[in-house]
């Protein structure tokens, strides 16, 4: 886990296209690194159905997602938040109207949906383990603490 720095955004929104792969994922991976020592929420353009390709790739980790509920922007109870971090081309232009009239910073990590992947059953969830280990590696760059300058 990761130390929470003076650095660190205290509120994450992970958005995509129907919070039911990529946004679940990247939440529950955020939360695996920093606890609940911010909050981090995910939310989707239309909610859809939970994936059970994502919570297998997930429970790999040790990180179980199998209780997320997929919601739509429109179902958002709060939307104070530090950083929307869009995951989709949807997402984006979703977060970028949400958050018009708000001081927010809003990233667009483009990734690709692996339930799109066609082929067999270890094929299709190879695509989401790819995507989850993505997701890892870009979170760990975002919110890792910076390294200490050198003197």
């Amino acid at each position: 886990m990761f130390p929470v720095s003076d650095t660190l955004p205290s509120a994450v929104l992970f958005a995509c296209t129907h919070n039911a792969v990529r946004s679940p994922m990247a939440e529950g991976l955020l939360r695996y690194l920093l606890g609940h020592r911010i909050y981090v929420t995910s939310a989707g353009v239309r909610a859809g159905e939970v994936d059970g390709f994502a919570i297998a790739a997930m429970e790999e980790l040790g990180i179980d997602i199998s209780e997320h509920e997929p919601i739509s922007f429109q179902d958002l109870h709060d939307t104070s938040f530090d950083l929307v971090i869009s995951l989709s081309p949807e997402a984006q232009h979703q977060a970028v109207e949400l958050t018009r009239t708000m001081a927010v910073d809003i990233e667009y990590w483009p990734t690709f949906d692996p339930s799109l992947t066609e082929g067999s059953r270890d094929q299709r969830l190879d695509s989401y383990r790819q995507v989850r280990d993505s997701l890892m590696e870009r979170i760990k760059r975002r919110f890792s603490p910076p390294a200490p300058a050198n003197p």
